[in-house]
């Protein structure tokens, strides 16, 4: 085990306009689970791929432990990955899918298999290591590529959206498992994915890039509660944070005719007018008082349902998001008026997005 560090990694790819990878800089403890996440495009995958040695960098450095590993080729890195494709060889069995980097590495038969058999028990597969793994669900053959790493006991463990080959439900359930598996082994873990809903729930942190910038880093409550930016307010939470560009008045912002009070130094930065205030939809009170929502659909969910419709402010539509009650949603085509809570408003800078509250 072990802890890794990007000092100022960036990579650029010839004939593109900015950097993949734009001057990098995290540490990550020893044991952490951090997971890295953003939009397609954001440079996550191919920020894993230099760790794995499998992508040249093209400035700064990368640490495993205190050693540079920048110019160490992939197989000296001590390191693990599981691919989203899972990479089984089809002619293999289980126990030889699991065990074959071992065999190729010269190591004792016995060990070997006292290796495979471990692993198998910890991801429930001991039934299945003689089966090929056309035999196997999606969910089984991801555990196989899990014990693949697992058996060579790696200082760290890469993982490039490995659950995105599977159903909504058995995803759930198995990003449950890697999350329990990650704390009983602690072993440090770099996990990628788009899906910000399983970089919350997994994670011990979550690093948000956007564009090869890091936007981002924190525990999933910081990103949740206190978002550096509109970009991450608005890509952090399911459903997200409501951006709404709305008219400042004496004290604060309105909602419709009421004054939501605002901090002083964030009303000092407004243009033209405006600020733009996030909001999440658990936050916004429906009542008699603030903008009018249109409401154009209702998704509900059983205790709770959301209201996605549209507000008039600034003088054009603009989308929101209400939490409301499961058993007392109004009806699509209706008006209700939603107010924030002041004490959960965030407040971000119209020009380049940075929180200012």
């Amino acid at each position: 085990m072990a802890t890794v560090v990007y000092d100022r990694v960036t990579r650029a790819y010839p004939g593109t306009p900015r950097p993949a990878v734009d001057a990098l800089d995290l540490q990550i403890a020893d044991g952490e689970f951090l997971v890295l996440v953003g939009p397609s495009g954001c440079g996550k995958s191919t920020s894993l791929r230099m760790l794995a040695g499998l992508e040249d960098i093209d400035g700064g450095r990368i640490l495993i432990g205190d050693r540079d590993v920048s110019d160490v080729s992939p197989k000296d890195r001590d390191i693990a990955m599981v691919f989203q494709n899972y990479a089984l060889y089809p002619h293999m069995s289980v126990a030889e899918n699991m065990g074959f980097a071992l065999k190729i590495a010269g190591m004792d038969k016995t060990e070997l298999r006292s290796r495979v058999e471990d692993a198998a028990r910890v991801l429930d597969l001991t039934e299945y290591l003689d089966r090929k793994p056309k035999a196997l669900s999606g969910g089984q053959r991801q555990r196989v590529a899990m014990g693949r790493a697992i058996v060579r006991r790696p200082q760290v463990f890469l993982m490039d959206e490995p659950l995105s080959n599977l159903d909504a439900k058995l995803r759930v359930q198995t990003r449950t498992q890697i999350a329990s598996l990650q704390r009983r082994l602690g072993v440090t873990t770099v996990y990628v994915t788009h899906d910000q809903v399983e970089a919350m729930t997994m994670a011990d942190r979550v690093a948000v890039l956007k564009d090869g910038l890091l936007q981002q880093v924190g525990t999933p409550r910081d990103l949740y509660d206190r978002p550096a930016n509109s970009f991450v307010a608005g890509f952090i939470g399911s459903p997200a944070m409501n951006l709404l560009r709305l008219p400042v008045a004496d004290g604060g912002v309105l909602f419709g005719s009421h004054v939501v009070p605002v901090q002083a130094a964030a009303l000092a930065e407004a243009r033209e007018g405006s600020l733009t205030i996030g909001v999440r939809p658990e936050d916004l009170a429906v009542g008699t008082e603030g903008l009018s929502v249109r409401v154009e659909v209702v998704e509900e969910l059983g205790a709770d349902a959301f209201a996605y419709g549209q507000v008039d402010a600034q003088g054009a539509p603009q989308p929101v998001v209400v939490r409301v009650d499961g058993r007392a949603v109004p009806e699509k085509g209706t008006e209700v008026r939603v107010l924030a809570r002041p004490e959960r408003l965030h407040v971000f800078a119209d020009s380049d997005g940075r929180r200012l509250t």
